[in-house]
């Protein structure tokens, strides 16, 4: 059973067309590679690329992946892909206090299980950004050398204060004309530790006049003592993102730098210091170019990664790849599978315009590949046993379930029918309201795959409540056989054999936030609201049900359709041989809707 939606047409991709008039006009065509990253010199003695474009995905190492990354991913990777290219894994790695191995491993393997890689023939485009770090202090010289950059001894709060506004300019550093022999002597100081952490900061010499603040004589080195998890101690000065970025692209030959709208009022620096660095000559043209794009925005999720970090470090939830969270790990364990991811970014399309996407575009992307590729199994979640009082106590009959409507090739299954069964609670009404069609006293339903029944009573404990329902099944109607029609009915119910059934555990993941838009708006009293307060206090609830015997065998991140209810997966983490956990993945329909 599934709920089909007439799909959604798919997005337009502006980047694309950037693509296609670069490889027409022959901007890159150029382009040397010698096999490795490296400055002009060591791209000079290389031979043409092969690579037709150059893309990378370069997240800093310092949290785990989450649902908007899986959107740049397939744009980076997908272009590579599509235009013979090669697209590069890069770990920006610069800020040593945030980052670890640990998130190093989380992001190849969420890279990995989206389906790309980085190894291009014998060449592995696996790099870091901290492998760059004597030439990015190289490049920083080039730059004192050339008047370009100066050691500034101001204060944090000072060179706040003389930054200026949007509306006023800012005001040149007292220490901006100092020499280039004495911002090499300090610089070379800062670099052998003799400076406090904070007492100095090289700052690239540009504008302070400039109507992009961001011009106005930017910070590009700072002394940090940090011990960075692949240099070690090695060094006590690290460079600024904004600095070190677009170097890294430039020293990998990257044609095309695509990153999100937040960038963009950066892109007049990636530029000036690369066309400085050119003149320096130590990098080549043709340049790497940088655009930027719209970031994912989506209802009923946080992707803030300090709203992230809060929820796992609270123990809001039970971890970075809890199945509620919107990391990659989380999506994973959900059951969340890589081709709908790639539905969904196709679907959103590529733009510079901001906008919000309703969480249920999301889901139906899942459940249109789920629905596709899911085998279907039988699973009774809230059961009631169902005893047929008329079948042979100790008889087991075959039925037999298609393991896809849509796929007749995979062939039919085995469910055993015995006389006692579970069925779903909600599958018996003693009174029925109007336009019920299950089974009701004295009512007839067929037991999906297997026999007509009608009820002939139920039982019931001390406080009213149906604890068994009884019936008699008619021998002559069994699905599959001649006899199949000869008695019609219109309630069609589902059911496990109580002898063969598998006792399980599963969990009924949902929404982690009952609002659109967690935390946004303010309260009563003026203050802006606590994303925690939306927090769906009902996003998980543990059950145990009766599914079919055959569900005992399957193995972690195994997905099936429970019929009648939705995906679910075996569990990653705490499925073992021979009793797996449930996660539902998605419903069959949004229940979500208004």
């Amino acid at each position: 059973m599934s709920q089909e939606k007439a799909p959604i047409p798919l997005g337009s991709n502006f980047i694309r067309a950037i693509v296609d008039k670069d490889l027409e006009q022959g901007v890159y065509a150029s382009r040397k590679w010698a096999g490795t990253p490296g400055d002009a010199t060591h791209q000079a003695a290389g031979q043409p690329d092969p690579a037709k474009i150059r893309t990378r995905f370069p997240p800093e190492p310092n949290g785990y992946l989450h649902i908007g990354h899986a959107k740049s991913i397939f744009l980076n990777f997908g272009l590579a892909r599509d235009y013979n290219g090669v697209c590069h894994l890069r770990f920006d790695d610069t800020n040593p206090e945030k980052e670890s191995q640990e998130y190093v491993d989380s992001i190849t393997d969420s890279v990995k299980w989206l389906g790309f890689g980085w190894q291009n023939g014998g060449e592995s485009n696996l790099y870091f950004a901290s492998n760059y770090f004597d030439f990015m202090y190289r490049a920083a010289e080039a730059l004192i050398e050339n008047g370009h950059a100066y050691v500034d001894s101001q204060s944090a709060e000072e060179m706040r204060i003389n930054r200026g506004t949007l509306t006023e300019a800012g005001k040149n550093s007292l220490w901006r004309e100092r020499t280039v022999a004495e911002n090499l002597a300090l610089f070379r100081e800062m670099r052998d530790g003799k400076h406090a952490d904070g007492s100095l900061i090289l700052r690239s010499k540009i504008d302070m006049a400039s109507p992009n603040i961001n011009l106005r004589d930017p910070a590009i080195y700072r002394v940090r003592r940090a011990h960075h998890h692949n240099t070690g101690d090695k060094w006590c000065i690290y460079p600024m993102y904004t600095f070190a970025h677009p170097i890294e692209d430039a020293l990998e030959q990257i044609t095309h730098s695509i990153c999100t709208l937040e960038f963009e009022d950066q892109r007049p620096f990636y530029d000036w210091l690369l066309e400085r660095l050119a003149e320096a000559g130590l990098l080549a043209h043709p340049l790497p170019k940088q655009y930027e794009f719209a970031r994912l925005n989506l209802t009923y999720v946080v992707l803030s990664k300090r709203k992230l970090i809060q929820l796992v470090e609270e123990k809001h939830v039970s971890g970075w790849d809890d199945p509620r969270l919107p990391t990659l790990a989380g999506a994973r364990r959900r059951g969340y599978v890589a081709e709908g991811f790639k539905l969904f970014t196709d679907r959103i399309g590529v733009s510079k315009a901001d906008s919000w996407i309703d969480y249920s575009t999301f889901e139906d992307c899942m459940r249109e590949v789920l629905n596709i590729n899911a085998e279907r199994r039988i699973a009774v979640l809230d059961p009631i046993k169902l005893v047929i009082d008329n079948y042979p106590v100790n008889s087991v009959e075959d039925c037999f379930a298609p393991n896809h409507p849509l796929k007749p090739e995979l062939g039919k299954r085995i469910v055993p029918l015995t006389r006692e069964l579970w069925i779903e609670r909600e599958d018996f009404m003693e009174v029925p309201s109007k336009g019920y069609f299950r089974l009701t006293p004295e009512g007839m339903v067929r037991l999906r795959y297997g026999y007509v029944v009608k009820c002939t009573g139920c039982e019931k404990d001390a406080n009213g409540n149906v604890t068994v329902v009884h019936c008699e099944y008619l021998p002559d109607t069994k699905s599959g056989t001649p006899g199949s029609d000869s008695v019609k009915v219109k309630g069609n119910i589902h059911w496990v054999s109580a002898q063969h059934a598998y006792e399980c555990e599963v969990r009924l993941y949902d929404r982690l936030f009952k609002e659109a838009h967690p935390g946004q708006g303010q309260t009563e009293d003026g203050h802006d609201r606590d994303f925690l307060t939306d927090i769906n206090p009902n996003s998980v609830t543990v059950i145990t049900a009766q599914l079919e015997p055959s569900l005992k065998d399957a193995k972690a991140e195994d997905s099936f359709q429970f019929e009648r209810h939705g995906y679910f997966v075996a569990d990653k983490i705490d499925s073992v041989a021979g009793k797996p956990v449930f996660n539902r993945t998605v419903t069959l329909r949004d229940a979500w809707q208004k």
